[in-house]
């Protein structure tokens, strides 16, 4: 490899609207490959750590700057395979939120489209019986609730809890909006929905929505890894683990 261009800091800080201490940064943590000093201790970056931040910026943004860095830190480390698979997992993870949200919204269909199930018995549940129901704690159940999410009513006497048929199904769509990664804010409109018009429109309208946004994240995605892919063809595995001498050879 050689380096044409010597480059500062401040070079690189300006291509990728950063500060040169964040290139520094950079360079410490491995998302650039070493970079060679002159005889007064500065650091001297090539093209190569131009190629190097340019794929890091493309990967961040549909990997996030953890895994785009772990991506690099590994192919400088020399570990090409190792940062393949990197990228494998994060398209593999990917695909495991498109399978969720399908079955979520199967789940979530039916669910929405049908009236509140009879309960085991009449008189309505308590806490830990729909607990038991659904499979969580009843510690999640008083979660959803203190975030406005379930309205459960009072027992006269007691103050217990009652789950009548419709907080049973209320609870049930969170559980299984909160397993697919939706936020609380995300999910009231849906039961706020449910509630004031018993239309699945609002939920329609939550799964739309995660669905074109792992799609946009999938097209950013593969910029980066047609980022990744021109800056190992360009260096190659060796180049990349390499930082420019002072006087501008690899």
């Amino acid at each position: 490899m050689t380096n044409d261009r010597r480059l500062r800091p401040v070079d690189l800080a300006r291509l990728a609207g950063v500060s040169a201490q964040q290139i520094r940064n950079y360079e410490d943590a491995g998302v650039l490959p070493p970079a060679a000093r002159t005889a007064s201790g500065y650091r001297v970056f090539g093209e190569a750590h131009r190629g190097a931040l340019l794929a890091y910026r493309a990967l961040m943004r549909g990997y996030g700057p953890v895994t785009a860095a772990g991506i690099l830190r590994t192919l400088h480390a020399g570990d090409v395979p190792g940062a393949l698979a990197l990228v494998d997992a994060a398209h593999a993870a990917l695909h495991e939120e498109r399978v969720s949200l399908r079955a979520a919204s199967e789940a979530l269909e039916l669910l929405a489209l049908e009236p509140p199930a009879p309960l085991p018995r009449s008189g309505g549940l308590r806490i830990g019986e729909v607990a038991v129901l659904l499979g969580v704690r009843t510690s999640a159940l008083r979660v959803w609730e203190g975030a406005g999410l379930l309205t459960p009513g009072r027992e006269r006497g007691t103050g217990y809890r009652i789950y009548e048929p419709a907080d049973v199904r209320d609870a049930r769509l969170v559980h299984t909006l909160r397993r697919s990664h939706y936020l609380f804010d995300q999910i009231r409109p849906v039961l706020e929905g449910l509630r004031r018009e018993g239309s699945s429109a609002a939920l329609r309208a939550a799964v739309a929505a995660r669905g074109q946004a792992l799609t946009a994240r999938s097209r950013v995605m593969i910029e980066g890894a047609g980022a990744l892919h021109t800056y190992l063809e360009r260096f190659g595995a060796t180049a990349a683990a390499t930082g420019p001498t002072a006087d501008g050879q690899g």
